[in-house]
C-alpha cells in the first residue's frame, strides 16, 4: 500500500533526510520519501502492517523535528 501525507511545521531539508532514512529501516516499509519542498511524505508499506509502522513514522518524526505533524 502506498499513501502521502501532507505535513506540517518540516523547517529544514536536512531533518526530512533524516526522517527519510530513519522511516526507510522501519520493518514492514518497503519505501519511503519526505519532501521537505512539498511538505509531503509518501510511504509504501505492507496492508497487514500500515497502523502499526504510521505509529513508528509519527515517533521518529517527533524524535527528529518535534514541532512537525503528519495530516491524517
Amino acid at each position: 500500500m502506498k499513501k502521502k501525507f501532507k505535513l506540517t511545521n518540516l523547517d529544514c531539508a536536512n531533518c526530512a533526510a533524516k526522517m527519510e532514512n530513519a522511516i526507510k529501516k522501519i520493518d514492514g516499509v518497503r519505501d519511503a520519501n519526505v519532501s521537505f519542498m512539498t511538505q509531503k511524505m509518501t510511504i509504501e508499506a505492507d496492508d497487514s502492517l500500515f497502523d502499526e509502522i504510521m505509529e513508528e513514522v509519527q515517533s521518529v518524526c517527533r524524535k527528529v523535528e518535534p514541532d512537525c505533524t503528519i495530516q491524517m
